[in-house]
């Protein structure tokens, strides 16, 4: 029988691989990424997915509006589904981004079929299983098998779906700078994992009630997913918050028995003083960025690049904070890899 978390932690440090495979996969679409673009000619794009896939949303969308100018939304599949008229726009070509490890997710299938039977724009769709339903509806659907996983968390399905969100952003904001700076995550990935690692198996021992998550921009996404997992798998409260908004309130949770986890963005010099704060409140803190944290890249890309190297730390930090517990990462409580739902 296999010790507890071995999935989970089989698949946290396969993941510069399988960022690899996945960029090779990238650069074989390239043309036909690039047509359905220039075909969709769109007046605004809306990206989404459930759970983990709904953050890449977030995250991606942030990334394309701010390289583009196209406005860009990142939303939950679900709210499609519920309030579709205060999402989509009233006028314009609309572009559908959908997202989904498994590609069998109900309200992502669902949201994505509603919104082809309009015919307002283009489908593209991301996952991990060709032979799922969503791989089959849209204009271009971009399947990653490497990113298929045993363990029911994600988490390199997670930063390779990601991955690959962040490089359609790229190519079609005509960024060849950022698509360069892309190839080189793999080889980042393999120095993060190997610097950041063992800091985080350490941390996962230190005594702790809860945890917060703070990032700014394209962070507050990772954030999102960095708090997701501490709660799939440590059953630990864990919340994200953006950086500054920190101030404003949920700063009087913070007491020695709380972590304060800064994912330090472009503007550093004023997310540092927020993590000082929360110091001296007598918190447990930690910072992951570039330059100047605790936790350093060092890898020289830019900061829409380089998002997904703040993941490997923070997942592992919650893995073995789980196995610390005596809890088995493999197997979290009460939930399962693909949510299934009648939907009508």
């Amino acid at each position: 029988m296999d010790e507890a978390g071995s999935e989970t932690k089989r698949e946290i440090l396969s993941q510069p691989e399988t960022w690899a495979a996945t960029l090779a996969r990238l650069h074989e679409a390239a043309s036909e990424i690039d047509r359905v673009w220039r075909a969709a000619r769109p007046d605004q794009v809306i990206l989404t997915g459930c759970g983990s896939t709904y953050y890449a949303a977030t995250i991606a969308a942030t990334t394309l509006q701010h390289l583009s100018g196209v406005p860009a939304r990142g939303v939950p599949a679900s709210e499609l589904l519920l309030y579709p008229e205060s999402i989509y726009p009233r006028s314009g070509r609309t572009m559908l981004v959908a997202i989904s490890r498994s590609g069998s997710t109900s309200e992502t299938v669902k949201a994505a079929r509603d919104f082809v039977a309009g015919g307002s724009g283009p489908l593209v769709t991301l996952s991990a299983y060709g032979d799922e339903p969503l791989a089959s509806l849209g204009a271009l659907n971009l399947v990653f098998p490497e990113a298929q996983e045993q363990s029911i968390v994600q988490t390199r399905a997670f930063t390779a779906l990601l991955l690959a969100s962040v490089a359609l952003a790229a190519r079609w904001s005509g960024r060849d700078d950022l698509l360069a700076e892309l190839d080189r995550l793999p080889d980042a990935g393999r120095r993060v994992v190997a610097r950041h690692l063992p800091p985080m198996e350490r941390l996962a021992t230190q005594s702790y009630e809860r945890s917060f998550f703070l990032g700014s921009g394209p962070q507050f996404g990772l954030a999102c997913e960095a708090a997701l997992k501490t709660k799939e798998v440590s059953l630990q409260p864990s919340e994200p918050f953006h950086f500054l908004e920190f101030r404003h309130g949920p700063k009087s949770l913070v007491t020695p028995e709380t972590l304060v986890v800064g994912l330090l963005g472009a503007h550093a010099d004023l997310e540092r003083p927020v993590i000082a704060e929360c110091a001296g409140f007598g918190g447990q803190t930690l910072t992951i960025g570039e330059e100047d944290a605790d936790l350093t890249f060092d890898s020289g890309l830019s900061e829409f690049a380089r998002g997904i190297l703040y993941l490997p730390a923070v997942q592992w930090l919650a893995c073995q904070r789980a196995l610390a517990q005596g809890l088995d990462p493999d197997h979290p409580r009460n939930l399962s890899a693909v949510i299934t739902l009648d939907l009508k």
